[in-house]
């Protein structure tokens, strides 16, 4: 039977916006500057895709361990902006018949998939 991720959820906030730019140091005006942001064709502040991206390790190691996450590559791809206040969860499930081999996303408080890829475990 197929492993399901343990998933990870993150509401991003303005403040939890402005931390991960502090932590980054990653000050793009599409992220911290509502003005700026407002003016652009995202309409308003897009939060790191990092950031969100994070939630897919964490899923991992929480259901894997760390020792495996450091074996793991993820191949993804960034598919619709997180904005400012909404909650994502990132997880996944394991393909059928290709043990090691998941099915990863994030999604928005809505459903919708703003990161999707595929993490695969390295054998030792």
């Amino acid at each position: 039977m197929p492993r399901t991720l343990e998933q990870a959820s993150k509401t991003v906030d303005y403040p939890t916006i402005l931390s991960y730019a502090d932590l980054t140091d990653d000050y793009n005006p599409i992220h911290v500057d509502r003005d700026f942001a407002a003016k652009t064709e995202m309409n308003g502040l897009i939060a790191h895709g990092t950031m969100s991206l994070n939630l897919i390790w964490q899923a991992l190691s929480r259901t894997l361990g760390n020792d495996v996450v450091s074996r793991v590559t993820l191949d993804i791809r960034f598919v619709r902006p997180v904005r400012e206040n909404d909650t994502v969860t990132g997880g996944g499930v394991e393909r059928e018949g290709e043990p090691g081999t998941f099915d990863v996303w994030v999604r928005n408080h809505l459903g919708d998939a703003v990161i999707v890829g595929t993490a695969r475990e390295r054998i030792k």
